[in-house]
């Protein structure tokens, strides 16, 4: 507000007039500003509801998909890091299931108790909460703000239909800027839409699984009712045939034969085991891993103890199919191999990744001599379509285990 010029004289009426000119110039030229700033955040949102949603279009994972939300997020509010923590099966744990950012590679797979914690608050009450330094807050789950080095820090609800599925943070180290209202509603209007992606990718993998389940459930059917009974009734006929046989040399031969298609039968068997859904159709993993243990303690002499992380399990359980015939093969190596009296299997997490071991006490084998049959084989080739490593560790006279690590 100017009232005097410069030389102490007073503004005639075309000063005046210029000022108010200038003055309404300048409002526009900031109003302008303004929405420019406001276009280019909603342009900025548009274009990260967009990624998302092709990246689900074009079936990427779970992991990638949160990833991209988490990037996505920490963009649009200038963050230094943000995360993503979901539900751990149907425990009261959450995980770190993405988090990208500064130190972010600390925090991935890191677990943060559901009670007491600031994400499990914002998980019951569906309700957002900012901090100026989230340290300060006796629910902050400190080694996590220890590991992030988080100062201001802003959580939203991830909601599904039926519930709520995780959080959504975005934080800045200790000393940087404090977010706002408007970051506020920014990143609430944009999880919900990254929550309906979510759901999305979360019903197609369901309906690809399905479909799978139904192509392995008629593969394995086509086994069992035709080749598996034709080979049947070829060992009936053979046996037959030996009986009637003059010759003991060709009654031997002919038994040979039919014991080497019941091994093959068996082998058809276990195929199918692996193949077919129905096996798990009316149990959870961890209940088809424990059976599995009971059928070989049932059928050899070998103790089998069956450890399960059930929550672990339970979150696996897309992958039931491939986890259970990797079992079924370490265990039937260790039946016709191992000479064992005492097995362990255990399904466990480790950070990030989930660990399936399988140790024997039997008599091993010496470390310059790994076996290469098909068995092992199938098992490395089985790990690796899972985005896995399969290690062997045994000793001559000391035992063997074999551990299958892979990502959650």
């Amino acid at each position: 507000y100017l009232t005097d010029k410069r030389s102490g004289t007073e503004f005639s009426e075309d000063d005046e007039e210029a000022l108010v000119i200038l003055a309404t110039q300048a409002g526009v030229a900031i109003a302008n500003a303004s929405l420019y700033e406001e276009l280019r955040g909603r342009e900025q949102w548009l274009g990260a509801v967009s990624d998302i949603t092709n990246l689900v279009l074009a079936g990427g994972n779970e992991r990638s998909l949160l990833e991209s939300i988490a990037d996505h997020a920490r963009s649009l509010v200038g963050a230094d890091a943000a995360s993503i923590a979901t539900l751990r099966g149907d425990g009261p744990e959450l995980v770190i299931a993405a988090a990208v950012g500064a130190r972010s590679g600390e925090l991935g797979g890191q677990t943060v108790p559901g009670e007491d914690s600031i994400s499990g608050h914002v998980l019951r009450t569906g309700e957002s909460i900012q901090f100026e330094d989230v340290a300060a807050d006796p629910r902050a789950y400190q080694p996590i703000v220890r590991l992030g080095h988080h100062g201001p820090a802003l959580f939203v609800p991830l909601r599904v239909p039926g519930g709520i599925k995780g959080t959504l943070m975005v934080a800045n180290l200790r000393g940087g800027r404090v977010f706002d209202a408007k970051d506020r509603g920014v990143m609430e209007s944009f999880a919900a839409a990254a929550s309906v992606a979510m759901d999305y990718d979360r019903s197609q993998g369901e309906l690809r699984r399905l479909g799978l389940m139904e192509e392995r459930e008629r593969i394995a059917k086509e086994l069992h009712d035709g080749i598996i009974q034709s080979l049947f009734a070829v060992g009936m006929s053979l046996q037959g045939t030996a009986l009637m046989s003059g010759s003991a040399e060709v009654s031997g031969r002919i038994e040979r034969a039919v014991e080497e298609l019941d091994r093959v039968i068996r082998d058809l068997r276990n195929y199918i085991f692996g193949l077919r859904p129905g096996i798990l159709a009316d149990r959870q993993l961890d209940q088809a891993l424990r059976a599995l243990g009971d059928q070989m303690e049932a059928r050899s002499r070998e103790k089998v103890d069956v450890d399960v992380d059930s929550a672990l399990a339970a979150r696996l359980s897309p992958r039931s199919a491939e986890i259970v015939q990797l079992t079924r093969e370490a265990l039937s190596n260790v039946a016709r191999h191992a000479k064992a009296t005492r097995v362990r299997v255990r399904l466990e997490r480790n950070g990030a990744n989930a660990v399936l071991s399988v140790e024997d006490d039997g008599i091993g084998f010496p470390a310059d001599s790994p076996s290469t049959g098909n068995g092992m084989r199938n098992m490395k080739e089985r790990a690796a379509a899972m985005g896995g490593t399969l290690d062997v560790t045994s000793e001559a006279g000391r035992g063997t285990a074999l551990r299958i690590t892979f990502p959650i």
